[in-house]
């Protein structure tokens, strides 16, 4: 393989892998920027649409069938958790509201756990994935895994609709004022209650898409494979501008291109042609970016976030908010 289709490979790598963090970066996104609450039971919600999936699957279901139900069950599930959950302390110091994400990310695991012990499954299962997503594409002399492609095709489509449902349908100008203000969207005659609950069907309907194509990858699933899509979903949003949608599309994407380079750097040396560059420079690399580095790539990921964020605390779309401006 050339250096040429090695670089195209990672790009598209990227870009797939990308899309996945920001289907969980606006999410997260949306629901913080009308309530300013930060939901880490969001990678909850993505870890049930797996399980509904892989049951869906199991039984035999047709694969759009098992999609549509697996998206159906979230988007209840979500519209559960913001009613019995999250609805009753709104107002609540943001304290209350943050451990009440958390107690409610406990009972989503403890409940598919429990599911899992009755139904007399093992916690970890096999995820029967679907052979659409399976194998490889060529494109010439580069293959690319068809789950990145999906992914990537897949991402791009969906945040596109999100895009033009939050900017040309009155639902989505309605989001939009709940986020600018929410106590003038009300005086205003905005239906709040059903802004919000729109906002958590959204999210969750992207995090069930999120779910199953990490599962697929995962290639297994279990109660707690949450927490590090929503972790990862978390510090793209921030390095995007956290409650901004079009910051978390920025930030999943550069948070999938930092993780691609972290991973593609280490161990360039190893498969430079011979005679692209001289013997001391390759040297070099294989001595001061062995292939090991990739392990300390999350590590490297926390960096960049801790620089942002004492560089620009408002991420890269982030704007002063009203309090800082008075």
């Amino acid at each position: 393989m050339t250096i040429v289709f090695y670089l195209i490979q990672q790009l598209v790598n990227a870009v797939s892998i990308g899309s996945l963090y920001a289907l969980m970066a606006v999410g997260l996104a949306m629901v913080f920027g009308i309530l300013r609450l930060i939901n880490f039971a969001h990678g909850d919600l993505m870890m049930v649409a797996a399980y509904f999936a892989a049951f869906a699957l199991f039984a035999k279901l047709p694969l759009p069938l098992a999609i549509l139900l697996m998206i159906a069950g979230t988007v209840l599930v979500g519209l559960l958790v913001e009613r019995v959950g999250y609805r009753s302390i709104r107002g609540a110091p943001d304290v209350a509201a943050l451990l009440t994400s958390f107690a409610v990310g406990q009972i989503l695991q403890n409940g598919t756990l429990l599911a899992t012990r009755l139904m007399q499954r093992p916690i970890q299962i096999a995820f029967p994935s679907p052979a659409l997503l399976n194998g490889v594409v060529a494109f010439g002399s580069i293959t690319v895994p068809r789950l990145n492609v999906v992914s990537l095709v897949t991402g791009v489509i969906l945040l596109v609709l999100l895009s033009l449902f939050v900017t040309r349908t009155d639902l989505g100008l309605s989001m939009r004022a709940a986020a600018e203000d929410l106590p003038a969207a009300q005086l205003m005659g905005i239906d709040i209650n059903r802004v919000i609950a729109t906002a958590f069907a959204i999210g969750s309907g992207l995090a069930a898409v999120a779910g199953l194509l990490f599962a697929v990858q995962a290639g297994q699933i279990n109660p707690y494979m949450g927490f590090t899509p929503v972790l990862k979903a978390f510090i793209a949003a921030v390095i995007g501008g956290f409650g901004s949608i079009a910051g978390a599309v920025v930030g999943g994407y550069a948070l999938g291109a930092l993780e691609v380079l972290l991973t593609a750097i280490p161990g360039i040396g190893d498969i430079l042609p011979p005679g692209m560059v001289s013997p001391g420079v390759q040297a070099f690399l294989k001595q001061w970016l062995p292939g090991s580095l990739t392990s300390y790539r999350d590590a490297f990921v926390f960096v960049v976030l801790i620089l942002t964020l004492l560089f620009r605390p408002n991420g890269i779309l982030g704007q002063r908010g009203r309090e800082e401006m008075q």
